[in-house]
């Protein structure tokens, strides 16, 4: 099953600056080979379930690697049945009606 997620990961005990922390989660994603949309807080992925998810999991190791103690993570997610739709087809179908 595909599914569509915007994901948040958040540091907790590194700083105020999460940015480092962001871009080596975004290159996780990227090594993945998801369809990723980084925006200003998290970022959008679209692929196979557990392809998705296991990349949620891969970042959380990335960041705890880098040294956060704790990490706090935001995500919703989204499935359809009837028909395929990517991340451009949600925003696009939006723009067409402004």
């Amino acid at each position: 099953m595909d599914v569509t997620i915007d994901l948040c990961v958040v540091p907790v005990g590194v700083g105020v600056s999460v940015s480092k922390y962001v871009a080596a989660c975004h290159e996780v994603i990227k090594d993945a080979g998801l369809k990723s949309e980084l925006h200003a807080y998290g970022t959008n992925i679209e692929g196979d379930w557990d392809a998705v998810f296991a990349v949620v999991k891969k970042c959380h190791e990335k960041v705890h690697g880098m040294g956060a103690p704790r990490i706090t993570t935001t995500i919703k997610a989204g499935t359809r049945t009837d028909r395929d739709q990517t991340m451009a087809d949600k925003v696009n179908s939006v723009k067409e009606k402004l």
